[in-house]
């Protein structure tokens, strides 16, 4: 073992520094190849180095990918786009650590499995180094280990095999690749640091598994082992690897020809430790395999070790500089500030204890896009990063305020930074849990909450997914709203940092009837909680709706749209709008249109899939196009806007346009379920009051931030039979 004195420890002068990175995995699953880059628009998009650069990083992760660079053969090669963007991080002053391969295979004319790879990646790797001589960091291949699992192992990339064979084949040819790739790069550049990435995991396991949990326990190191020059016959895996066709030869190879990371990086995800458990049946399909169940540890096991404690094991199993390369969690916007400020705190922690640990990565830092299904197939599915590029350009998320914090040496100070992350608290476990609970983490911040004013379907709504997401929250009835001394009493009681106004929401037939007072609670009750929160400097999300619009045009309205309401609900929504825009510009307004999902099986769609399932007839409506909106998609995204600061009216809605009748009918023929019963009726005929509007489907020029109807309806079903279980 290294001798972790050697290094100095960690409390070195220099302070913990913030890299980024973009995630730029360019993967080929069977004969189609996956570019991060092109589906998230980076590609074509030079100025987003600008933004980042203000986030005040001092290094990030940028690809110069071999099959970027040279897709069709060796000799050719395109490096404009390359020379752009390396120029202009010259001239931003971020370092950029330069990523030949992530998770790819390589161009056409190799692969992972090739006899020759090692030899081509460290010929452009040497290409790389005498276009850019001023380099002098390199990743040659991002995630050796990890990457020869999914190739190699479970066959979920090119070239897709399942033996341990292919494994450890690929493996040695990733390993010896990088050995020869820093070996041409520093004949050009003698200073040029390696800095070797994989994902640390960790297994846990019943007793019964134990054995298999050890086995993965030592082979998550073996990338850095070879590389370290630490594998011979006294290695705990050389009978593995010698019976999986690795030959004594080219194993001893490493060791005459070390090539140590200059910086050890560390990948760790929510998802990176796992919990075996021979006990098949007490777990979802999807987590079985033949012989055991393998589930991310955070959601059945106790005792899972934390990054600190895999921080610590690098340091004393190498004695290498360390840093976190990747830091990323697909979730809501608290979690992700969450995640990332536990880690620069825990970052922190294990460089006063010794750890040399020199930086920490906000991954992803334009987001991902379809890593649900571990970037197999483009769907659309995003993640956000610190920015969204969603947008017409990319849009600043509460991540990248926090990072910029960091950066500055500050204290991040958002709200919700006070309350535990999901992977804290005793709600994350999705089966019985194992092990021994743990004391929670005492906490001196006392979190400040939201307050929710209404109490109807969408402020029950909204109370729900803030306790789903940790949210602290208070609700209280709409009434406060019609006496100033009422509402002033609530905020001084609860102390909140926003408020969330969810009074009348969809009550278009009640406002016509009741105009009068109506108004007074919905838009003059609106404008005294926008003064209100203007003199107390708190954050306002409120809630209008497509009814503002005559419906008179064919095509989707955006937020610039002239508005001119036909019913008194629209008419109400747009004075309020008009109101606190007035009084409280930096309110939050979110447009939405046919709201459907509310969790109670009470809505339209509930009550007519329960009629489907029976026979009995249904009336709807057919007449009137709107853009239907799931109400989780609607309140989550609403929630992660009011969290990041934003402003102004939003028009949130799932992209698509239906009726009522279109609706159902879907429905209907997903479940297989007879239609005859449905029946389009008139507004009369279903009792209603107020005139609608014809066309009221809605499109925001700020870009599509909620997913398509069709995935919102797979997910409204999936939750409905769910229920119905």
């Amino acid at each position: 073992m290294s001798d972790p004195a050697r290094q100095g420890g960690s409390k070195a002068s220099r302070p913990l520094e913030l890299w980024i990175g973009v995630e730029c995995t360019f993967n080929r699953v069977r004969e189609n190849y996956l570019n991060q880059l092109e589906v998230c628009g980076h590609d074509r998009r030079l100025e987003d180095l600008d933004q980042l650069a203000q986030l005040g990083a001092r290094r990030i992760r940028y690809p110069v990918l071999w099959e970027q660079v040279a897709p069709e053969h060796p000799e050719f090669l395109n490096w404009q786009w390359t020379d752009e963007r390396l120029l202009r991080l010259q001239q931003l002053e971020l370092q950029p650590i330069a990523t030949l391969l992530h998770h790819g295979s390589g161009p056409q004319y190799t692969s992972l499995l090739d006899p020759q790879f090692p030899e081509k990646l460290a010929d452009y790797a040497r290409r790389v180094a005498q276009r850019y001589p001023w380099l002098r960091a390199y990743t040659p291949v991002n995630e050796p280990l990890t990457t020869a699992r999914f190739s190699g192992l479970y066959g979920v990339w090119y070239p897709h095999h399942t033996s341990d064979e292919g494994f450890v084949r690929m493996l040695l040819n990733e390993c010896r690749g990088t050995v020869l790739a820093m070996r041409a790069i520093r004949e050009v550049q003698p200073d040029a640091e390696l800095i070797q990435t994989d994902d640390l995991g960790k297994a846990h396991a019943t007793p019964a598994m134990q054995h298999e949990a050890d086995f993965q326990n030592e082979r998550r190191w073996l990338a850095y082992d070879l590389l370290c020059g630490r594998v011979d016959e006294a290695h705990p895996l050389w009978t593995y690897l010698r019976s999986s066709g690795a030959t004594s030869e080219e194993l001893l190879w490493f060791r005459v020809n070390p090539c140590p990371p200059d910086v050890i990086g560390v990948d760790y995800y929510v998802t990176s430790e796992r919990f075996l458990d021979e006990r098949r049946e007490r777990y979802q399909e999807h987590h079985r395999n033949a012989t055991h169940a393998d589930i991310e540890a955070v959601r059945v096991y106790h005792n899972t070790a934390g990054i600190e404690a895999l921080l610590h094991e690098t340091w004393e199993r190498y004695g290498l500089p360390v840093a976190v390369t990747e830091v990323h969690l697909g979730s809501t916007r608290e979690e992700q500030l969450r995640w990332f400020e536990s880690f620069w705190q825990a970052a922190e922690r294990v460089r006063e204890e010794g750890v040399d640990l020199r930086a920490l990565t906000s991954w992803a830092i334009l987001g991902s896009f379809d890593w649900n299904t571990l970037h197999t197939e483009f769907k659309g599915h995003y993640e956000p990063g610190a920015f969204d590029v969603r947008t017409s350009t990319p849009r600043p998320t509460a991540l990248a305020r926090v990072l910029q914090a960091r950066a500055r040496g500050e204290l991040p100070d958002h709200p919700t930074l006070a309350s535990p992350g999901f992977w804290e608290r005793p709600d994350r476990f999705f089966y019985p849990p194992v092990g021994t609970p743990q004391q929670a983490t005492t906490r001196t911040q006392v979190a400040r909450p939201l307050v929710i004013v209404g109490q109807g379907r969408l402020g029950e709504a909204t109370a729900r997914l803030c306790r789903e997401r940790g949210l602290e929250h208070r609700c209280v009835s709409s009434s406060v709203l019609l006496a100033e001394n009422s509402l002033r009493d609530v905020l001084t009681a609860h102390r909140p940092w926003a408020v969330v106004n969810t009074t009348g929401y969809g009550q278009v037939d009640e406002a016509e009837r009741a105009s009068g007072q109506f108004w007074q609670t919905h838009s003059a009750g609106a404008a005294l909680l926008a003064q209100l929160c203007t003199e107390q400097g708190l954050q306002l999300l409120t809630f209008s709706s497509d009814q503002v619009f005559s419906g008179e045009g064919d095509t989707p309205y955006q937020e610039h749209d002239p508005a001119a309401p036909i019913n008194a609900y629209g008419r109400t929504k747009l004075e309020m709008e008009r109101q606190i825009r007035t009084i409280f510009p930096g309110a939050l307004i979110v447009r939405s249109s046919g709201v459907f999902g509310s969790g109670t099986g009470q809505g339209l769609l509930g009550k007519a899939l329960s009629k489907l399932r029976t026979g009995e007839p249904i009336l709807v409506d057919g007449h009137h196009r709107f853009s239907p909106t799931y109400l989780p998609d609607l309140i989550h995204t609403s929630l992660d806007l009011l969290i990041d600061g934003e402003n102004g009216i939003w028009h949130l809605v799932n992209r698509g346009e239906s009726t009522w009748a279109e609706m159902v009918h879907a429905l209907g023929a997903a479940l297989r379920l007879p239609q005859s019963a449905v029946h389009v009726a008139s507004g009369s005929d279903l009792g209603w009051v107020a005139p609608r509007p014809r066309y009221t489907a809605l499109k925001s020029c700020q870009g599509q931030l909620l997913p398509s109807l069709d995935h919102a309806l797979d997910r409204y079903l999936s939750s409905r039979n769910a229920d119905l279980a």
